[in-house]
């Protein structure tokens, strides 16, 4: 099924997005990551398509996943998110969605304030990291 191959990307790609934010080769490998984000990308964009979110007009859990995710590159790489469109269409959608909306802009949300990962990893992903 899509939803299930959605989703095991999705969950593959965070994996490995963790693997080397906790290794000691962090540096290194976040070029091939990069890379890695660019092709995935471009193929997030096919699959979805000309719909809203993931499948067509219904809101699934793997779109919550998949902007999470997401959010998490855009954290570590803004310029690969730059000409993406679509992509970028698609993360405004579901944050904009009433209840995404809603925690986004509460005092709770803790998207701003907090690491991605543990703060003693070599790429925690706090939100000032957008800015280095």
């Amino acid at each position: 099924r899509k939803s299930d191959l959605a989703e095991q990307l999705v969950t593959g790609l965070r994996t490995y997005i963790t693997k080397i934010a906790y290794s000691g080769e962090f540096e290194k490998s976040k070029p091939r990551f990069i890379t890695m984000i660019n092709t995935r990308l471009a193929e997030f964009t096919k699959f979805l398509g000309d719909g809203p979110f993931l499948f067509g007009e219904k809101v699934t859990y793997v779109d919550f996943m998949a902007f999470e995710f997401w959010e998490q590159c855009r954290r570590l790489n803004p310029d690969s998110f730059k000409d993406m469109d679509v992509v970028n269409g698609y993360l405004e959608r579901v944050a904009g969605l009433p209840r995404i909306k809603e925690w986004i802009e509460s005092e709770d949300c803790t998207r701003n304030t907090y690491s991605i990962n543990s703060p003693m990893c070599a790429w925690p992903g706090f939100p000032e990291d957008v800015n280095k």
